[in-house]
Formats: C-alpha cells, sequence, structure tokens
C-alpha cells in the first residue's frame, strides 16, 4: 500500500490547547498578489494605473474576468441553521466551520474563496443579498443550511444567479457516496443495477443521496426518515419527499428501518439515528454499509464488520473514510475552469468517476475510496468536471 493512498488516522487525543489555540485570530487570512515594494509598483497596483483597468472593465464588463480575481472566488455561504452535527447554533458560531471550508477550497482546489455567515434564514433575503453581492464572486458554495429550506434555497439561487451554485451538504456529499459504492461494489464484484439502498435519512444529504443513485443506475432506492419508510401515499409528507416518494421504494414497502433493511444490498446512513446489530445481520449476504453520522456512526464500524463485508464511515479514525474534501474543491475547480455558469447532473457523475478512478489502482475492503489528502484527486475531479461541462453545455 503506498503512502498516498493511506487513509488518515487520529493516533492521539485532541486536546482543548491544542484546538482553541490553532483556531485564535482564525484560519484565514488575504495576501497580495501584486508586489507594493516601491512608487512605480504602487502606482500600477493602484492608483493612478488601477483607473486605466477600471474604465476598461466599465467599457466591457467582461474584462472584470481576466482582470479580477472575482470570477475564481467562491462565496462559503451559511445561515448557521445546520452546521455539523451541533444544528441550529446561528452566524457566529458557524463563521469558523466556514473558514475551515474556505481553507480546504485554497489547498484542495487551489480556489480563493471567502466566508458569508449571514443573520437570516430567510429564503427571500439571502436569495437578494447575493445577488446584490453577486459581482464580487464567481460561484456560491452554500453550506450547513437547514432542510427542507435548503432546497429552496438552492434552487431559487441556481435561478437568481449566473454562476455555479451548490450546497455541498447535498451534492458532496452524494458524489463521495457514490464513488464509494463504485469502489466497493469493485471489490465485491457486484453491480449497482442489481442492488437495493437503504438510505436513512430524508434531509440535505439523504434526499441527494438517493437522486444520484438513482442517476447512477442504481436498481431500487428505498428511504426512511425518523416516521419510517417513505412511500406514496404516507400522510404530511413536505413536497421534497413526496416527489422523492414517487421514485423511490419501488417494491413498496412499509413500516420502519426494520422492514427496510431486511435483504437490503447497502446501508447509507445520514442521520443521528442508531441501527441495532441485528438490524445489520438481517441484510443481504456480502453487504455494504456506511455509517456516516459523525461524531457517533449510526452502527459502530467493529459491529457492522461482524456482519458486512464493506463499512465505511464519516471519521477520520476508520478505513474508508467518505469526505466530502474529495469532491466539492475539485468541482468548483472544474466548474471555473470551464466557464460554467451552474453545475449539472452529468458534472457530478463526472466527479464521483473520477474519484472512484484514483481508487481504482489500489481497492481493498478496506480502501474504496482515496484517501481525503491524496493531491491526485483535485486535480482528477476538476478535470472530469470540465469535460463534463462542456459536454452537457453549460461552459
Amino acid at each position: 500500500m503506498t503512502a498516498v493512498n493511506d487513509q488518515p488516522q487520529t493516533t492521539t487525543e485532541l486536546s482543548d490547547e491544542e484546538i482553541f489555540l490553532a483556531h485564535e485570530g482564525g484560519k484565514l487570512a488575504v495576501s497580495a498578489t501584486a508586489s507594493l515594494a516601491d512608487p512605480r509598483a504602487l502606482s500600477i497596483a493602484y492608483t493612478p494605473g488601477v483607473a486605466r483597468v477600471s474604465r476598461a472593465i466599465a467599457q466591457d464588463p467582461s474584462l472584470a474576468a481576466k482582470y479580477t480575481w472575482a470570477h475564481r472566488l467562491v462565496a462559503v455561504v451559511s445561515d448557521g441553521t445546520a452546521v455539523l452535527g451541533l444544528g441550529d447554533i446561528g452566524p457566529s458560531a458557524s463563521l469558523p466551520v466556514m473558514e475551515g471550508k474556505a481553507a480546504l477550497f485554497k489547498t484542495f482546489g487551489g480556489l480563493d474563496s471567502i466566508p458569508l455567515v449571514l443573520d437570516t434564514t430567510d429564503v427571500d433575503e439571502i436569495v437578494e443579498t447575493l445577488v446584490r453581492l453577486r459581482p464580487s464572486f464567481g460561484a456560491v458554495n452554500l453550506e450547513d443550511v437547514a432542510a427542507p429550506r435548503c432546497f429552496e434555497l438552492e434552487a431559487r439561487l441556481i435561478e437568481a444567479l449566473d454562476v455555479p451554485v451548490m450546497h455541498d451538504d447535498q451534492h458532496g456529499t452524494a458524489v463521495v457516496v457514490l464513488a464509494a459504492l463504485r469502489g466497493a461494489n469493485t471489490v465485491l464484484g457486484k453491480d449497482v443495477a442489481n442492488q437495493r439502498v437503504v438510505i436513512s435519512g430524508a434531509g440535505a444529504a439523504g434526499v441527494a443521496c438517493a437522486k444520484i443513485l438513482l442517476a447512477a443506475g442504481v436498481g431500487e432506492v428505498t428511504v426512511v426518515d425518523s416516521r419510517g419508510i417513505v412511500h406514496v401515499g404516507r400522510d404530511a409528507l413536505n413536497p421534497v419527499k413526496a416527489q422523492l416518494a414517487e421514485v423511490t421504494n419501488g417494491s413498496g414497502l412499509r413500516g420502519g428501518i426494520t422492514e427496510a433493511l431486511r435483504g437490503a444490498d447497502v446501508f447509507v446512513g445520514v442521520s443521528s439515528s442508531q441501527v441495532p446489530e441485528e438490524l445489520i445481520a438481517s441484510m443481504a449476504d456480502d453487504s455494504i454499509v456506511f455509517a456516516l453520522s459523525n461524531p457517533d456512526p449510526e452502527v459502530h464500524p467493529d459491529v457492522a464488520g461482524r456482519h458486512a463485508a464493506v463499512v465505511a464511515t464519516g471519521r477520520s479514525d476508520f478505513p474508508n473514510q467518505i469526505n466530502n474534501v474529495l469532491a466539492f474543491p475539485g468541482i468548483f475547480r472544474g466548474a471555473l475552469d470551464a466557464g460554467a455558469k451552474r453545475i449539472t447532473e452529468g458534472m457530478k457523475l463526472a466527479a464521483a468517476d473520477a474519484i472512484a478512478a484514483v481508487a481504482a489502482d489500489d481497492l481493498a475492503v478496506d480502501r474504496i475510496v482515496p484517501s481525503a489528502l491524496d493531491p491526485r484527486v483535485g486535480p482528477e475531479v476538476a478535470a472530469a468536471v470540465a469535460l463534463a461541462a462542456r459536454q452537457d453545455g453549460v461552459a
């Protein structure tokens, strides 16, 4: 096993002192790319030289893409309503997470980004704010916005803005789940077309996972929320779940997680609900378990491993970490490289294929996706996404 594909392991407990010291003063800074070392350089970078550039952009606004950073700048936007596993903690408390996201964009995608935490949960106000700020950025990464409002917000922003918009909690998770399923199936010699996948959780990640798995040709998807299996005719389904019911649960199952998991091939956990061992044991032979809740997976990996052939989590201290950082930096980089105005389903599928391809040379039951630190992933995903953008006609 090569070092580049080693899964990151947490070898010692993290101390509060170490964590808070690393966050002191924030995790981001702005640095100048133009020299300001002498009067001539200052005159070029700022006044009077900068006025010529401003006049040129005023005459031809498209020049802003060449002579400013806006077209390569990602706005990382949150209202603080669904932060990590902490829930609705507000915009200020979400800012350390958004700063971290921006640092990941720079490290793994080579993109500048700026955190924008908004003190409102009103969809109209958020859309209006970002429309007014549009000249300042080239893409929007929505982050930690609670469901079901996140679905409306993303759809409204895609319509209102002429730049790529993606809610990473939805689509980044879905892309890496699909890549991991491809890797697991390759190891086990299985075909997604013959599998039934059970998704626990019908929030942002659960809905997006269901959609991308169906688009990738999975035989059947069954979604379970806190009230049981999502199915046609169930009372009090919101519009998102009602649409989901129309395209999932082809077997017409009723009940809850017990009924859903019996004989299932794949379990994807994206909720905080715990799953008893006996339900994992009731799945099909050589089953696949992705228990992705953090910090406490739906079922402990050691327990799941007694019955499942492949087990993955969202944690870095177990093998097969399903981590969004494998997806979003490359997706946005590829979209911006291609000049795409939006992110299509084809671009997401291409990202999943690229992640799976990086892992293909070193696959094993405990290595179904690349390490989050693998330097090959970002460039490969970006190239695949840019090509898909051109093929989908959005470049």
